[in-house]
């Protein structure tokens, strides 16, 4: 997917910041108005989960620095912990070179998975056996 907008930043400088409202209204929203959010823990780096936005949870989300999805299934805003307590606070937000991909790297409290685990990612494929893994032990409560 070629995105004019997002290839003229290859070259943009470094020391001339960019209007947040404007990259917003450029990033890449699918049909239904959302865009795929990718949540990392902002020390450890590993990748917590995987959810959706649309532009109301992500301006949510830079506004009151509690990550904020979309949930597909309830049609809602999803504030991350607000009933479990396993919040999300943000650390920083970045937008990939094409923008249809938007990165939060967060303070996770507690688990990030529905499971219980840090990360929705415990379910290792091992190649050569041609085995799943579960890995990863639930989060104390």
């Amino acid at each position: 997917m070629l995105r004019d907008y997002f290839i003229a930043l290859e070259t943009h400088p470094k020391d001339a910041p960019l209007a947040l409202h404007d990259v917003i209204e450029q990033l890449a929203f699918n049909e239904q108005g959302l865009i795929p959010v990718i949540t990392q823990d902002a020390q450890s780096k590993t990748v917590l989960m995987f959810a959706w936005m649309n532009k109301e949870s992500l301006l949510a989300t830079i506004e009151t620095q509690r990550v904020t999805y979309w949930s597909r299934s309830r049609e809602q805003l999803w504030v991350k912990g607000e009933t479990s307590g396993h919040v999300q606070s943000l650390v920083s937000m970045a937008f990939d070179c094409d923008g249809d991909v938007v990165l939060c790297q967060v303070e996770q409290q507690g688990a990030a998975c529905h499971t219980g685990r840090r990360s929705c990612f415990y379910l290792q494929v091992d190649s050569e056996q041609r085995k799943i893994w579960v890995t990863g032990d639930p989060v104390p409560v």
